[in-house]
């Protein structure tokens, strides 16, 4: 029985071979037929070729076809550059599919034509990042929370700047339409960045600053 899937290259494609049991029969050690052991010639084949995005899903398959092309491109030019990076992008891929399979990978480096067994690792959510220091889930409260406050006395110091001159050089209600023209041109950005791990403390910042900043400008406009 073999028990390792194998990826390897042809022509221009990336192919995976899975691995396919050999049984013995039914009936103990000896099959139905009377072999000992042995099946019919249907299951002689311990490997069987797959279809890529039928095992492995549209995404892997997609990124083992574009590195097949790398590597066919590679190979026709014969210069040997770049072999490096397609071997250690052809290592992630095996152990990728390592882990959409559960089980262990032959993979056959393209550019030395060595073979090595990759077998699933843990999830990338529970690695360690180099120098085994362990990835902490809690977010910063007091860096996030001083960054945020250095946004937010920026955005009031600079929203009644400009209110202030605005309102002393023209009128009171050219002061409010700038402030709304900058605080409509800010909220497309403040809200494609609110999930983002460290821009968010920048985004809190601003809409605090924002909040607050529409008090003092509506004080200067109609003072």
């Amino acid at each position: 029985m073999t028990d390792e899937a194998e990826l390897l290259l042809r022509d221009d494609r990336a192919v995976l071979v899975l691995p396919t049991r050999r049984e013995n029969g039914e009936n103990g050690e000896n099959g139905e037929n009377g072999d000992t052991g042995e099946t019919d010639e249907t299951d002689e084949t311990d490997q069987r070729s797959a279809e890529l995005a039928d095992v492995l899903g549209a995404d892997l398959a997609d990124a083992l076809a574009e590195w097949a092309r790398v590597c066919a491109a590679m190979s026709r030019t014969g210069s040997g550059a770049g072999s490096e990076v397609v071997s250690r992008r052809g290592r992630q891929l095996a152990g990728r599919v390592a882990v959409r399979l559960g089980g262990p990978v032959r993979y056959r480096d393209p550019a030395s034509g060595h073979s090595r067994v990759v077998r699933p690792g843990r999830s990338p959510a529970f690695a360690r990042p180099p120098h085994g220091r362990a990835v902490d889930p809690t977010p910063p409260w007091a860096t996030g929370l001083t960054v945020a406050a250095f946004a937010a006395v920026f955005v009031v110091v600079a929203m009644l700047a400009l209110a202030s001159t605005l309102a002393s050089e023209t009128a009171g209600w050219v002061a409010i339409l700038a402030a709304a023209v900058v605080s409509a041109g800010l909220a497309p950005s403040l809200w494609l960045g609110r999930t983002v791990p460290v821009v968010r403390w920048l985004v809190l910042g601003a809409v605090v600053g924002t909040a607050v900043s529409w008090l003092g400008v509506l004080v200067i406009a109609f003072s």
